[in-house]
Parts: C-alpha cells; structure tokens; sequence
C-alpha cells in the first residue's frame, strides 16, 4: 500500500484503487470538502505525474476520459483549487509522492489499463439528494428531479414564471460554467427538444453565476445529474473536455506518404502532446520509443 498525507489531502492506493480524502486545511476549497472522500478503481486511471516546485510540489492524477461525470459536466474548467485529482505536497514528502506515483504506474503496467476513453461512468458522481445556493437561484437535485428556484437577484422575466421542475428523463445535457473575466458563469440544462440561445440571465432552465464562494458547488449538482444520464460515448458523442486530444496513437499514414515523413509527423504530434502536458515525461519515452521500433 502506498500513501501520503498533507495539510491539502490524504492520497492511499491499495493496488486496486486509489483514495482521495479532502484535508481540513483552511486553504482546501469548498467544493473538494463538500464532495469528501473519493474512491478511484484502477481501471478509471490513464496516468498520473508528480511535479515539483521549489516550496511545494503536486501531484496529478488523470482519469480516462468520460469515467468521471463531473469532469464531464464542467468539461475541463475546474481549476486548481478546485480539481480533487490534485495534491500539494510539501517539499519534505516529494520522496513519498514519487514512490505513489511508481506505485500506480507500475500496477497500471502490471494490469494493462488502457488510458482510451470509456463508455460508461466508473465514477459514481455526488451523493443526492443534493442542494445548492448561488448566484441567481437555489438548484436541487433528488435523483429524479431538479428544481430551480429564484431569489431576489434573478430577473423579473425568468422569475415570474415561479419554481421550475425538471425530470431527469426530459434532460438531454447539462454543463457548468465558471464566471470568467466580465462573463458570468451557469449551471444550465438542456431539455430534450427545446434547446435555447438564452443568456442564462433570462433562461429559466439556468442559474447565472457571478463567480462567488458558493459558485464550485454548482458543478456538483451538475455531476449529480450527469451521472444519472445516459453516458455521451453511448450517444455517438466525443467524451474529451473541450480542447482536449486523444492519447491513441495517430492514425496509420496514407501507403503513398514516405516511412521517414510518417515517423517525423507522428513523432512532432507526440512532442506536441508533451508540450501540452497531456503526456507524461514517461509516456511520451514509451510511446516514442514504440514509434521508432515500429519502423
């Protein structure tokens, strides 16, 4: 078993799973408190690294895409104070979050676990029922049923037409938005067959967002819902967060395209891959490595 404990959280693998507890610290977010303790199948990992800083280091994990239903529902925007699948950890424990890191790595290799998107949730999402005030209105969620109610924010227009009810059954989407810069931000559904351009301001399917404490808890009901929804992949839908590129290999070139452009095409997409930290330093060796011995 491996594990390391920090003001910011608790991490324990015992070969088939990965641990994630919150820590009590003042400085750990309240959404990462409120969803608690998170338990990890082994299957539900593509990778993990550990980066170190001069004070601090961190320590990342990365779930196969569409495994979890609140990476899916806020589609890559939880940042980092936010994201449970991140440890700080001081710089007297870097030995530790090394030897967890080699630990996972080596029972990812050991069980074959492929890092390819899933197509269905490993992950349960939050517990319901769940309610959460913020911004504009109040959105809770049973399992079945969410309903949106107004405060004394919400526009006159969305407002007037008092609570509003929606069954799980008639939803088709839901996604989180975080307040960026002069944009606010949402928590919006989709009703199946009645899509809306409405500004989440006058749409009375969404609570508009002013980027308070409060607003992170939004994507938990987000999550909550997104589990109980049918998985995207089973719908023909790309289950990567926006901007996001897949870890496969590239696919095979054209017969006419010459040996030599193909390794140099496929290994500047790798090195790109790499760039953008959607690889590890590991990886990108391996999957180097396995491209050159191909030819």
């Amino acid at each position: 078993m491996a594990e390391i404990i920090q003001k910011d959280g608790t991490w324990v693998f015992d070969g088939d799973a990965l641990r994630l507890t919150p820590g009590r610290d003042k400085n750990v977010s309240l959404l990462r408190k409120t969803l608690g303790e998170l338990v990890v199948p082994l299957r539900a990992v593509a990778g993990v690294s550990f980066e170190q800083g001069k004070k601090t280091g961190r320590l990342r994990l990365r779930l196969r895409d569409g495994s979890d239903p609140l990476l899916l529902a806020t589609g890559g925007r939880l940042g980092e104070p936010h994201d449970p699948y991140q440890l700080i950890v001081e710089a007297d424990r870097y030995g530790v979050a090394e030897y967890v890191v080699d630990e996972v790595r080596g029972a990812l290799l050991l069980d074959q676990v492929p890092a390819d998107p899933v197509d269905r949730y490993l992950l349960p999402g939050p517990a319901v029922p769940i309610s959460v005030s913020a911004g504009d209105g109040t959105a809770s969620f049973d399992g079945e049923q969410v309903r949106l109610e107004w405060n004394w924010k919400t526009e006159d227009a969305k407002a007037a037409a008092g609570p509003r009810v929606l069954a799980v059954t008639d939803l088709a989407a839901v996604e989180w938005h975080p307040a960026a810069g002069l944009e606010n931000g949402c928590l919006r559904f989709t009703v199946r067959n009645a899509p809306t351009k409405a500004p989440p301001k006058y749409d009375p399917n969404a609570v508009e967002l002013w980027s308070f404490r409060k607003d992170p808890l939004m994507a938990l009901v987000a999550a909550a819902v997104q589990a109980r929804l049918p998985h995207p992949a089973t719908r023909g839908e790309d289950v990567r967060p926006p901007g996001a590129r897949a870890l496969t290999a590239p696919a095979p070139a054209p017969a006419v395209e010459n040996d030599q452009d193909a390794v140099l095409r496929r290994l500047r997409e790798l090195g790109e891959l790499h760039r953008a930290a959607v690889l590890t330093d590991e990886e990108f060796v391996t999957a180097k490595q396995a491209i050159l011995k191909r030819m």
